[in-house]
């Protein structure tokens, strides 16, 4: 068997864009941090382009010259710079810093239609919100033009067809957000999406005449759905031929190509993408000439189009297959893989899918999870590792993670819960953990471990609690709520008390966190209460606790004081990663941690 270095050395290819001449760019991890390759013809021999130790966050080709543009942070302090990348001509290979400005955080709003300018929301003028900015790609740092001064976290979404406009987005929280349309002459923002309570608009794009928007909206359905929106914020729902068939799922994603009117939208399906192309009809309500798109079971995103909108890139991953770029045509639906992310030499045979399950939580509720069982259950019943995600308002899906199948050839089997609260499964189902109401999600987990220990292939008594970021809330909350359940506990980057993570977490994040968790004003006495740093005497199970030292989101502190009071009365191992953030990017890091957790389960489990 493999040691769990080599599965950590398997690769991924993710993050396409297509340039006008069919170049594709992605980033890939061969160095051990994400870094800028292109492709001219699939699976091909792909050119590096950047050569940091740091990972790019982002590539995107311009519309109009072989250049692109991609974003960097510093060890993982999420204060991403904007860089372009020059791909032909004397300049071929140079790199021009665009924002220079390493103390603001940067989100790119995509390229105008000319290729001449790009647009992007910053924290510069004031670190708790997101100004929108103007850029010429000749400009550098200070000469980029603010836009629109706002009070929130606004983001632009790119250029109206003629360039003259900025669709914008205000997020009040991860599952309430409002669509504006900006003028950038006269300065005027039009709010087309006034609503009460929470309401997702996502996805949001200029349809092809410039006169209408669409957005992938629940503002009066459980679930997503596709509408149009007028500039005088007029909605219409916009009818697909699928909607009869799987109408109770997600349409997550619904991108149009303005030049040409093509669509492509996908269904979360129970956690598997379901990705369709066609084009809209001609009054703008539907989309026709559909075709399904061939894809192999798992979750695909990040759709590119061609110039001419005849093909289109897609990131596709399976809990079976690493992470690759494929090139699909609209006219047959057919993909075809460009990007040879390696296996690191390990046979995918060996690959394990899961199983797709259900169990009844505290409320009769039934929760789904994905189940793997090892491919040799050892005598006696597998010991079973809980990874539990994060978010909250997040999904486990059906993706590729190479941890997870060393864990499962290592013998363990791995159970991934969506508990309440998780995005996926409808509107209702994503707010049943709010404020209030937190620690039923970590009833769902009792529930869990519950089903486990009856289930004929599992040892009971060797359940490990494992998650990061809010997930590793998750392990806490549980290892201290129902201490008799698991024999170790594993925190990554994890929240230990919910008033201190409040109090440091990064200053533009604090509003959007407050409207899931509660606010320091209003729910003080109650964030305590459900902190598990509060009741930390109670973890009768061994802890490894993981963070990086710049993680601007769940900072450092809440490591450390759950692993200076947990350490009291059970074993602990900590470590702390001074160039990582909110998780680990870099290869060498990862392997240290997770050869170290490997051997603190083999201990302890």
């Amino acid at each position: 068997m493999h040691d769990i270095e080599r599965y950590l050395n398997i690769r991924s290819a993710y993050g396409a864009s297509l340039s006008e001449g069919g170049q594709l760019a992605f980033l890939m991890n061969t160095t051990g941090t994400a870094q800028v390759w292109t492709l001219d013809e699939p699976r091909g021999w792909p050119e590096q382009r950047t050569f940091y130790d740091e990972s790019v966050g982002f590539c995107t080709f311009s519309p109009e010259r072989e250049e692109l543009v991609f974003g960097m942070d510093e060890g993982g302090d999420e204060r991403t710079q904007f860089y372009r990348l020059d791909l032909a001509g004397d300049t071929e290979g140079e790199i021009t810093a665009l924002t220079g400005m390493p103390d603001a955080k940067h989100l790119w709003g995509g390229w105008s239609h000319d290729g001449e300018r790009f647009a992007f929301a910053s924290n510069r003028r004031d670190e708790g919100v997101f100004d929108v900015y103007v850029q010429g790609r000749d400009e550098t740092g200070d000469d980029a033009e603010l836009v629109y001064e706002s009070d929130g976290w606004y983001s632009p979404g790119g250029f109206s067809p003629d360039d003259s406009r900025l669709l914008v987005t205000q997020a009040t929280s991860l599952l309430d957000q409002d669509v504006y349309v900006l003028d950038l002459e006269s300065g005027d923002l039009e709010h087309l999406t006034p609503h009460d309570g929470f309401v997702r608009h996502q996805s949001a794009t200029w349809g092809p005449d410039g006169e209408y928007l669409y957005v992938s909206t629940d503002h009066d359905s459980d679930t997503l759905d596709p509408y149009r929106l007028s500039l005088d914020g007029e909605r219409e729902r916009v009818a697909l031929p699928d909607d009869e068939e799987n109408g109770d799922w997600n349409v997550g994603g619904f991108g149009i190509d303005d030049e040409t009117g093509r669509v492509v939208y996908s269904r979360n399906v129970d956690g598997y993408t379901e990705l369709r192309v066609g084009d809209l009809s001609a009054d703008g309500l539907g989309v026709e000439n559909v075709t399904e798109v061939d894809l192999p079971k798992g979750v695909a995103g990040g759709v590119s189009f061609d110039e001419d909108a005849e093909q289109f890139a897609v990131t596709i991953t399976g809990s079976t297959q690493n992470t690759n770029v494929h090139v699909g045509d609209v006219a047959s639906g057919d993909t075809e893989r460009w990007t040879l992310a390696s296996t690191a030499g390990i046979p995918d045979s060996t690959f394990v899918e899961p199983d797709l399950v259900r169990f009844e939580s505290f409320d009769t509720r039934e929760i789904p999870a994905y189940f793997s069982l090892p491919q040799e259950v050892p005598e006696g019943g597998a010991p079973v590792v809980v990874d539990i995600h994060g978010g909250p308002e997040s999904q486990r899906r059906p993706s590729f993670n190479p941890l997870k199948q060393y864990f499962l050839r290592s013998g363990y089997a791995v159970f991934e819960p969506n508990v309440r609260g998780s995005t996926g499964y409808g509107k209702a189902y994503s707010h049943l953990d709010d404020v209030e109401k937190r620690m039923d999600s970590v009833k769902d987990i009792e529930a869990a471990a519950g089903w486990l220990k009856s289930h004929e292939a599992v040892d009971g008594d060797r359940l490990v609690a494992y998650g990061g970021s809010y997930g590793g809330f998750m392990v806490l909350a549980a290892m201290t709520e129902y201490p008799d359940l698991w024999a170790a506990g594993v925190d990554v980057v994890g929240i230990a008390n919910f008033v201190t993570f409040l109090e440091n977490t990064g200053e533009w994040r604090r509003e959007l966190r407050e409207a899931e968790y509660g606010s320091l004003a209003d729910d003080r006495e109650f964030l305590e209460s459900i902190s598990p740093i509060n009741n930390i005497d109670a973890i009768r199970a061994p802890l490894f606790v993981i963070h990086g030292a710049n993680d601007p989101r769940v900072p450092l502190g809440e490591a450390e004081q759950v692993a200076e009071q947990a350490a009291e009365h059970v074993p602990v191992e900590t470590l702390i990663f001074d160039d990582e953030g909110h998780g680990l990017s870099k290869l060498e890091n990862r392997i240290e941690a997770y050869s170290a957790v490997v051997e603190f389960l083999d201990d302890h489990v």
